[in-house]
């Protein structure tokens, strides 16, 4: 460019001696400054409203008074933007000319955020997503289902707050809480009418630290006052009669394996021969938890699972030691819910053992492998690497493991209810969806139903009628949200407590002691 301009103007100087050599008048020569003056003027004037242009970007982006923030928005407005940069492009507008941008804090990681979750959402892979630092911290607390607390599971009912499972070892384990009791105050303070959510907040609180709870034990006041302490969650047992012991594995965690161990050794001193493995509602969890859970019931080195990458290669995953106990039978037990490692665990049972059957309705299906990659500030990206498929090959991906015995549970025990509004009301000879959810609970507590299809008819109220009167409610002609939930929970409460209604483990200790 520089050599360009300069070869111009040289030419220009030239013109003009031509002139004066060829004896040109001097109204030629007038005529020639002239036009030299103008060409001077055009120049100014554009490097002068280039300058202006600038100088008023410049002072309306430091000092936004109204006219040069005006001129500066038109500029911007007028202005199109580069396709191949339209990440940056987008910050730059939500930053700067968003009206909403000045009243979020920490836009830029707000924005980021986004981004990155629209990256990673695809219909292909739903696995595969941006998780922020708080979403990190929660998928791992779901999985190793930890927190600090004294280690109870508890269903809160109509204002009974009832103890449901104590896990083994957890301080509540070793002061000396049962299944069955209910939590009556909580250092000092009634819990009666407390939701779920404030007896959590007042059980858990900071390692070290003491909490007094009174339990109600069969009408009988027990205070017992626990230490609260770091739980890990992820596996319940007990013997479930003479021959059998029950092992439900909620998720494969960090400290899984070291969780059923103990529960494992309980069954080994009471000569237990027979094994209930639950893996309903087991959303997967960790691969090396997986093939350490795995080492507990196969031989070791056995074949676990092959992982196959899109390029063709496969890793083999094998149990790292053998078990130690060997077993009469066993039965695993899932439902639409079993999904990822414990679909691994059902197939890698199923088919390097020829004692296990599995009992429930079709898994879930989820045949991917994921890992987390972490960002320096607590922030991941989840994303799939490969798939899995069993011993024998099977990928389950879509499709789900279809169980040897396919057993239904009550409709009651898995239904969604639809619930009622506040003044909302049914009576006999209406149609309503919240009367077919009392039919159906009604008919899971053992009262007599002639329909479930929501007509209110008088067989129903009869029934409502009675299960009114067996719990000291009210009964005035008609169906209410108290009485409706009142039902719903009995369902719940019955379900939670009990294994009366279990029609799924009922058949696995069926099978195994048939």
């Amino acid at each position: 460019m520089m050599n360009l301009d300069s070869d111009r103007k040289q030419t220009g100087s030239d013109d003009i001696q031509l002139m004066k050599f060829s004896g040109a008048s001097r109204e030629d020569e007038e005529l020639a400054n002239t036009i030299r003056k103008v060409r001077r003027m055009r120049i100014a004037l554009v490097i002068l409203l280039i300058a202006g242009l600038l100088a008023g970007w410049l002072i309306g982006s430091l000092l936004p008074v109204p006219g040069t923030e005006s001129l500066r928005r038109g500029i911007r407005n007028s202005q199109s933007m580069n396709s191949s940069d339209k990440i940056n492009a987008a910050f730059d507008i939500m930053e700067n000319d968003w009206f909403f941008g000045s009243e979020i804090e920490d836009l830029d990681t707000r924005l980021s955020d986004q981004a990155l979750r629209g990256i990673f959402a695809n219909e292909e892979d739903p696995h595969t997503e941006y998780m922020s630092a708080e979403e990190v911290l929660d998928f791992r607390q779901s999985i190793d289902r930890n927190f600090v607390g004294i280690g109870v599971e508890y269903i809160a009912n109509n204002g009974i707050n009832v103890v449901t499972k104590v896990f083994r070892d957890a301080p509540a384990d070793k002061a000396g809480v049962l299944p069955g009791d209910m939590i009556s105050e909580i250092d000092g303070v009634s819990a009666e009418g407390m939701t779920s959510t404030e007896i959590k907040e007042r059980v858990q609180g900071e390692e070290g630290t003491d909490v007094t709870i009174r339990f109600m034990r069969q009408g009988e006041p027990v205070d017992i006052t626990i230490t609260r302490a770091a739980i890990s969650a992820t596996a319940y047992g007990y013997i479930l009669d003479d021959n059998t012991g029950y092992l439900q594995l909620y998720q494969f965690g960090t400290s899984t394996a070291e969780e059923i161990d103990r529960y494992l050794a309980e069954f080994r001193t009471a000569g237990i021969r027979k094994l209930v493995i639950d893996l309903r509602d087991n959303g997967g969890g960790y691969l090396d938890s997986l093939a350490q859970v795995a080492s507990r019931f196969l031989p070791g080195g056995t074949l676990v699972m092959l992982q196959e990458y899109s390029d063709g290669t496969r890793d083999s995953i094998f149990t790292s030691s053998g078990y130690t106990q060997d077993y009469d039978g066993i039965v695993i037990l899932i439902n639409e819910n079993t999904a990822s490692a414990s679909e691994v665990f059902t197939l890698a049972m199923k088919e390097q053992r020829d004692d296990v059957t599995v009992v429930g309705t079709t898994s879930y299906g989820k045949g991917t492998v994921q890992i987390t990659r972490m960002f320096t500030d607590g922030s991941a990206i989840k994303y799939t690497t490969s798939k899995w498929i069993s011993p024998n090959e099977v990928w389950v991906n879509g499709t789900g493991i279809e169980p040897d015995e396919e057993v239904l549970v009550p409709e009651a025990a898995s239904r969604i209810y639809f619930g009622m509004e506040d003044e909302a009301e049914c009576r006999v000879d209406q149609v309503d969806e919240a009367v077919a959810d009392i039919q159906i609970a009604l008919d899971y507590l053992g009262y007599s139903i002639d329909r479930k299809d929501g007509y209110f008819s008088v067989k129903t109220e009869e029934a409502l009628k009675q299960f009114a009167a067996d719990n000291d409610l009210q009964y005035d002609d008609r169906l209410v949200r108290d009485l409706y939930e009142a039902v719903i929970s009995a369902v719940i409460m019955d379900w939670s407590t009990t294994t009366t209604h279990d029609t799924q483990l009922h058949k696995a200790q069926e099978i195994l002691n048939g």
